[in-house]
Formats: C-alpha cells, structure tokens, sequence
C-alpha cells in the first residue's frame, strides 16, 4: 500500500487539465469548461501529486487581536466625495482596488483626476498606463486641470518595468490602466489571457500589501458587462467597483460590486463634461422632467441606489399598433420586468394593451431596477392607455405582485424623506409602510385596483 502524501510514478507524470474560472479538472485538454462553460479557461497543471508540506519560517509573530493598532488601517480620502461615499470613507492604505467599466465611460479622467488630489494632499502618486503614451495622458491632466508635481506618470507593458516604476517612485497611491495590457515573459499567453491577468494582478497585490501602497487597477469588461478575465481576479482584490453610463447621457454612476473595508451596495454619481469628471452629491433633479406638472404617460417614484434614494420619473407612450405582435420597447427599465406588469395591469387592472404597442422609460438614463419601481411603471402606462393626467406631487412606491397586490419594499422611509424634500406632497405606498413626514400625505393602496382608483382622481382617497 502506498504511503500517505506520496503519488505513484504514473500519477506524477500524467498531466492534468483545470479550469482557471470554477477548478473544474479534465483528463485532456478541452476549449470549453464543462462545469462553468467559459472558453479559454482550461489549462495545464501539474499532476495529481500529493505533497508534505513542513512547517517554516514565520514572517511576523502572531500577536493578540486587541494589541493590533487600527489606526494603520484608516480609510484616506481620495479627494473626490462621491468616490470615497462608494469606497465607505476612502481608500485604505494597501487595499487593492479593481475598477471596471466599459470603454468611454470615463474610468481613466476619474482616476488621474483621484492621483492629481493624492498628489496635492503631499503624498506621492504614480499612474502607469499601458495603453496611451504618457503625451497623450498629459494632454488629458491639462484638460482636466490634473498637473502636480507630486504625480509622476509612466507608459509601460512589461510587469517588470512597472514594478521597477514602483521601485523608483514609492507611491503612497498607485494606478495600473489597465491590468489586461500589462504582461510578463513568467507566464504563457499573450496579455489579456488568463494566466497572464492572473499573474501580473498577483505581483502587484503582493507589492501592495508589502508596502502599504493604495492600489486601482482599472479593469475590462465583456459585452455582457462583466469583468474580463479570471473570476478569481475579483476574489484576489480588496474592492470591486462598476462604473456604468449610457453613452450619449452625462450622467457616470460608481457601483460597489465588493468592499472589504465598507459596504458592498453603496453607488456614487457623477457628470463627464469637457472639463473633467465631477461627483454629484443631489442627483435627483436629473431624473426628473423640467415641465410645471405632470402630464398624462408619467409617474415619480424614488428608488434605493444602494443606501441612498433616488427620485426617477417613468415615462409612458400607448399607442395603436398595426402589427400581429405590438411592441415592447424600453430604455432604462427591465425589459421582462415591464411585460409582467403589463399583463398584469391587463389582467387585474383591466386595461386595454394587448393591441397596443407599449414604450416606456426612465428620465435623464438612471436604469430602474428594483421592483420597488413596478407601480411607477403601471400607473405611467396606465395614464398613457387612458388619457388620465396622475394628481400633482404624487409619487408611487411599491411591488406589483402576479394577483395583483401591492406589496411592501424595503427603506420606505428614506424614500418619503427623499421626496418631501424635492416639493412631493402625495404618496402611493402599500398597506402597513412606515410611517410619512409631517409634509407628505401617504395614500395605502393594497391591490392595483386602488391605485388606479387614485389615478382616476377619486375622492374618497385623495381628499
């Protein structure tokens, strides 16, 4: 019988095959992942050997949890508000960062311009691009008004050079654009691949954690949306942040996937001008339409961007359709999401839509995503199926269930709050929600029926 910890000769030399995305392991080769069915991700590895491993040397003693000073470990502000809300106070010193979004949204002018305030606060930053020179990148600070003489910038490739860069510089804020341009003659494949991503990510955490250095990488993504590369880049990292905006809309907005040292569902907004990126701390106004009053195909409703409540118009258009199949057609509301309240409003609320092409949308390119926005989405259509123009100051919040029901959704409270502030006096809520502000006047509506009910301008509710 073999020992425990030793493989057979045979096993030793046999090569196996493991998916760098799940760990899935094949006996052969294959160019698709039979567990997670990603391509490209399946690799060569050592064979099944079994190993001993000795106790070594230790590289810091291990000490009491209460003698550990937290102070060293304290979140420094970036320079820019909205970043640091999203990042839970600021970025801590060592924490690896990885920022992701799709081409043009602005990644690169939002984080020269966090290394030109890391620079003006007396530290050292240093922004190593591998896919601009460093003209093109000077040209961009001017514009952005991003000149320090404490940021210093670099153009390289090579893993080695960058580090060296590291090396020369000693930056207390580091910035990689991006980690797919950046390969290393250590691993095979060319730069973007999975070993090579892996690779380069691995010895930059290392040196970030060694020497306490604030690290951003900037990362791809896919045309699904999500973050080019390994998955286990984004298990590697401290922060996983997602910035997303429509390309013909102003309006950027920072999404914190995952934050080791804050929360994970908070969401910053800014506006890409000429002059540069720039946060925005009320965006409320922007989701709404800039007429005097509601017209007939509209509806308010605040949603929740992680902590903080949003106030978004929804905006209908019902009109005759001469096709077999009408139209469905949104922008900036989910699409499965519309056609179920729509058969619902059909079904329980006996309005007239299956002949009829249906579009609907959300004001200034906020994507409304939570159920919270289902009867927004059904009075709008609702007004638009039946000419009826919703009451002034009304606002409406809640779940459309499949019978018909309004059910409660979670920080009605926050919600009321957000629209009081900005003038709404009338709210639509579900039955049992917390309580109003003084200044608001809350309308329970249990089933669809009663918010239609509403909208018709009933009486006996709004009076």
């Amino acid at each position: 019988m073999a020992k425990v910890g030793r493989a057979s000769s045979a096993g030793a030399l046999r090569a196996a095959y493991r998916c760098a995305e799940c760990g899935w392991q094949a006996a052969k080769w294959v160019g698709r992942c039979g567990e997670c069915q990603a391509w490209g991700t399946v690799e060569v590895v050592g064979g099944p050997t079994l190993r001993q491993v000795v106790a070594g040397p230790v590289t810091t003693d291990a000490v009491p949890i209460a003698r550990v000073d937290a102070r060293a470990a304290a979140p420094r502000s970036t320079g820019v508000s909205e970043l640091d809300r999203v990042l839970g106070g600021g970025i801590v010193p060592g924490a690896v960062v990885l920022l992701a979004g799709e081409p043009g949204v602005g990644k690169s002018t939002l984080l020269l311009d966090v290394a030109a305030h890391a620079a003006r606060a007396g530290g050292r930053a240093l922004y190593v691009t591998g896919e601009e020179s460093v003209a093109q990148l000077r040209l961009r600070a001017d514009r952005i008004g991003a000149l320090d003489p404490g940021l210093f910038i670099a153009a390289e490739t090579d893993l080695g050079a960058v580090l060296g860069h590291v090396d020369a510089v000693a930056p207390q804020l580091f910035v990689l654009d991006s980690v797919q341009t950046i390969s290393t003659a250590d691993a095979d494949g060319a730069a973007g691949g999975v070993t090579q991503v892996r690779e380069v990510a691995g010895a930059v955490i290392r040196v970030a954690k060694e020497r306490d250095i604030a690290t951003i990488l900037v990362g791809h993504v896919t045309k699904d949306g999500s973050i080019a590369g390994p998955r286990v880049l984004e298990h590697l990292v401290d922060v996983v942040l997602a910035f997303e905006g429509e390309q013909h809309s102003r309006l950027r907005m920072l999404r914190a996937v995952k934050n080791r040292y804050g929360p994970a569902d908070e969401v910053g907004c800014f506006d890409l001008g000429g002059d540069g990126i720039v946060g925005l701390a009320d965006p409320s106004g922007l989701f709404l339409s800039q007429g005097r009053g509601p017209t007939v195909g509209t509806c308010v409703t605040v949603t929740l961007e992680g902590r903080r409540p949003l106030v978004a118009e929804v905006q209908a258009l019902v009109a005759a359709s001469a096709l077999g199949n009408p139209r469905r057609a949104t922008s900036g509301l989910d699409s499965s999401r519309l056609s179920m309240v729509l058969a619902v409003l059909e079904r329980r609320g006996r309005v007239k839509l299956f002949d009829a092409d249906v579009y609907a949308s959300s004001v200034g390119g906020v994507r409304l995503r939570e159920p919270a926005t289902d009867l927004a989405v059904a009075m709008a259509v609702a007004s638009a199926a039946t000419e009826r123009r919703p009451p002034p100051g009304l606002v409406a919040i809640g779940e459309v269930g499949l019978a018909g029901e309004i059910r409660r959704v979670s920080g009605i409270e926050h919600r009321l709050a957000e629209a009081a502030r900005l003038g709404f006096t009338t709210a639509l809520v579900p039955v049992g929600s917390d309580p109003a502000p003084q200044d608001m006047r809350c309308i329970e509506v249990a089933d669809l029926k009663d918010a239609l009910d509403a909208l018709a301008g009933d009486r006996r509710q709004l009076d």
